[in-house]
């Protein structure tokens, strides 16, 4: 078996490491616009009209009601029918950018809730408009609470990202599979796959760990890593 290790790693080194390049491309680009559409969503669903709160809260349970595959796939063979042609790595982007905003919107909106509404009073009665209240007094707050679960979501996304192999988006499973097919050697594939998703996840783990006792509120966040 090692054998067979030295021999994908020493023959396909190059393909992992491109597969691993767009994994983290999928990753980054989901978990920003994620993080982007969640804080809105959030905002929007505390602060906006009864209308726009009833559509948000409809599209966020259908959204987590369906497994991220299905809305892949809607993405990527659905949207050509109405014109919309988007290559594997894009297609793969929005539909997990679209899953996890609405994860990530949760997180923040409940962040948001706990921080005490006479905060939002005080901000108002010292002259800040309704927005600039919002933007530098409660969501920055928001974000620090929500720290743990952020960044949680963004080692859940490096995982999920292997979903875009069902589109063939050249991210790592795909190209795992692809050494597997041509050498048939899919155990010793898919160990090394492992090793580099079990690695990568430590790392961000700690990475984490640091982010959190820079930016968390002391005396109110207690690590959950």
């Amino acid at each position: 078996m090692l054998q067979g290790i030295f021999y994908i790693l020493n023959n396909h080194g190059y393909s992992i490491l491109l597969g691993l390049r767009y994994t983290i491309i999928i990753t980054t680009a989901s978990y920003i616009i994620g993080l982007t559409l969640g804080t809105i969503i959030a905002l929007l669903r505390i602060y906006s009209n009864r209308w726009v709160r009833i559509a948000l809260t409809v599209f966020v349970e259908v959204i987590r009601g369906t497994p991220m595959i299905v809305q892949l796939f809607f993405v990527y063979y659905a949207l050509p029918e109405l014109g919309i042609l988007l290559d594997p790595v894009t297609a793969s982007i929005i539909a997990i950018s679209i899953n996890s905003s609405v994860y990530q919107s949760e997180y923040i909106r409940s962040s948001i809730s706990s921080i005490p509404y006479s905060q939002f009073e005080s901000a108002l009665s010292i002259g800040l408009t309704r927005f600039r209240t919002i933007w530098i007094v409660i969501l920055p707050q928001a974000i620090r609470i929500a720290i743990p679960a952020l960044a949680n979501e963004a080692i859940y996304l490096f995982k999920y990202s292997s979903i875009a192999y069902f589109v063939t988006a050249p991210e790592l499973m795909y190209i795992g599979k692809s050494i597997g097919s041509r050498t048939f050697l899919y155990l010793e594939v898919y160990v090394v796959l492992a090793f580099i998703y079990i690695v990568t996840s430590i790392v961000l783990t700690e990475l984490v760990k640091i982010i959190e006792r820079k930016y968390s509120i002391p005396g109110l966040i207690k690590s959950r890593l």
